[in-house]
């Protein structure tokens, strides 16, 4: 599928997910609006795309002042964005009982109002020209609950419920919505996310498993490139996320349980080194 003529906004645009799905848009001819915290790291992706990209600005997600002004950006050269990826998103580590509320706001405040600021500033145009597809990355961690992250599987719960409730408000509109959920993916993801105190050395670990085990993200890119104008409601990417969402719909209670006690385990082993 080609997307000459079409502009793509992409959040968290710098890097891992984002950055291959820019590529991926910019090699079929989409026109691209990028943002990201990391302004060194968009501007490498903006010396590779080169004339692909008209817009290119550092943007924290969460803070919607910015969001509004990067809403706007977009729409004084178009007047809707044809497919909007809200990609942006951060990790976390840590039960009810070890995660402070600091870190329930940070995470929350990213990978779940980042999301709803993506969608309030951009999916209006979009319905009143009527066209268009939202993309919200939601994560494997939405489809079940593991109890070791429990603000990231909070906040990627919501993105699901929020891209399965706008699918049905948007259908009338011609703005299609889709949640991509990806499993095991070889970012720097890992390496930038809170642990609890203590477990320095699972994050170690963790982050050396998503490196040498995880699927590339060009997978991703892929998959949120081939259900652009399909009217697909989730997309699990990789064969554990396409497994969790099988367990979860017919034995939910087993994998609950079973990730519990996985994680309960991981967590004495390291306490014990």
């Amino acid at each position: 599928m080609r997307f000459d003529d079409q502009t793509v906004v992409i959040t968290g645009a710098a890097s891992g997910i984002g950055r291959a799905t820019a590529h991926a848009f910019a090699a079929r001819g989409a026109t691209l609006a990028l943002c990201d915290v990391n302004q060194v790291a968009l501007d490498d992706l903006g010396r590779e795309l080169g004339a692909r990209v008209a817009i290119a600005e550092v943007v924290d997600v969460g803070d919607r002042v910015a969001m509004e002004r990067f809403a706007a950006l977009v729409h004084d050269r178009v007047p809707a964005a044809d497919v909007v990826v809200n990609n942006a998103g951060i990790g976390q580590h840590g039960g009810v009982l070890d995660t402070p509320l600091d870190d329930w706001d940070r995470v929350l405040r990213v990978n779940l109002m980042g999301v709803v600021h993506g969608c309030h500033f951009f999916t209006p145009m979009m319905a009143a020209r009527g066209r268009g597809h939202v993309v919200n990355v939601s994560s494997m961690l939405g489809l079940y609950a593991t109890p070791a992250a429990i603000a990231y599987v909070a906040s990627k719960f919501a993105v699901l419920g929020l891209t399965l409730s706008m699918r049905g408000e948007l259908a009338a509109t011609g703005v299609r919505v889709t949640a991509i959920c990806p499993g095991m993916i070889a970012t720097n993801i890992v390496d930038q996310t809170r642990f609890a105190p203590g477990l320095e050395g699972l994050q170690a670990k963790v982050a050396q498993t998503f490196r040498r085990k995880g699927t590339a993200p060009a997978a991703v890119a892929a998959a949120i490139v081939d259900v652009i104008g399909d009217d697909v409601a989730v997309r699990p990417v990789t064969a554990e996320a396409w497994v969790a969402w099988g367990l979860t719909r017919f034995a939910p209670r087993a994998v609950s349980d079973g990730l519990g006690r996985l994680a309960v385990r991981a967590q004495e082993r390291v306490s014990r080194r």
